[in-house]
Parts: structure tokens; sequence; C-alpha cells
């Protein structure tokens, strides 16, 4: 299985983006699919996740802009990112947790990564 995280990009503060996280390879199944980032000189953070059933989890710094879907068809979820600020620049990685482990905020429990896509948000 492989993820293939693309969309990202420079903005202006205020700002969209959505990013797209395609899975390709053998078919499978997953609970949770999720997208974490990370600054520079900081750690890897929870941003959204999609469950298997369509609940979507976002985190705190995110809610109300950002949303999450999932198109099973396409094996591809997206992160729509509205009202972008300059704290959002970072590397956007998609994750798949292929069973649970540990509910959607584990970073551990992802068992598959994309490369990650760069998004920078000027002032």
């Amino acid at each position: 299985v492989q993820l293939q995280a693309s969309g990202g990009g420079l903005v202006q503060a205020g700002g969209s983006l959505r990013l797209s996280c395609a899975a390709s390879g053998r078919t499978f199944s997953w609970y949770y699919m999720g997208w974490f980032r990370q600054a520079p000189g900081k750690e890897r953070e929870f941003v959204a996740a999609i469950s298997w059933r369509g609940s979507s989890y976002y985190g705190d710094d995110v809610k109300g802009r950002f949303n999450i879907s999932g198109d099973n068809a396409k094996n591809t979820v997206y992160l729509q990112m509205n009202s972008l600020k300059p704290e959002d620049t970072a590397v956007y990685y998609c994750a798949a947790q292929t069973y649970y482990s540990g509910g959607y905020y584990n970073i551990h429990g992802y068992d598959y990564w994309g490369q990650g896509t760069e998004v920078t948000v000027s002032s």
C-alpha cells in the first residue's frame, strides 16, 4: 500500500488549499485515515482524521477551518483547509490506521504514511 499526498503550496494568510491523499497498491481496508503535520523544530501533530464510518475528528487548532472527507471510489482522502494562518505552515502527512490501534489521535497507531506535502502560509 502506498499513500501519495499532494496539493501543498504557498498561499497567503486567509487563503485556502485542498490536500489529497491517494492510496494505491493492493486493496486495503482502513479504520482511520488521518492527516498530521510537522512544523520545523516541532513534533508531528494530529490535524484531522476520518473513520471508515465517515465520522470526522479535528485538532483544536483547525476546528472550524479544516474539513476532511473521503472518496471511497477513488481511494482518496481530502483535507480542505480554509482561513489559513501562518502557524499552519508545516509539512502535512497523510496516514492510514488499518486496524484500530489506540484511536484516531494515536500517531503510533498509523501503519502507512505518505511522503508529505509542504504547506507555506505567508502573512
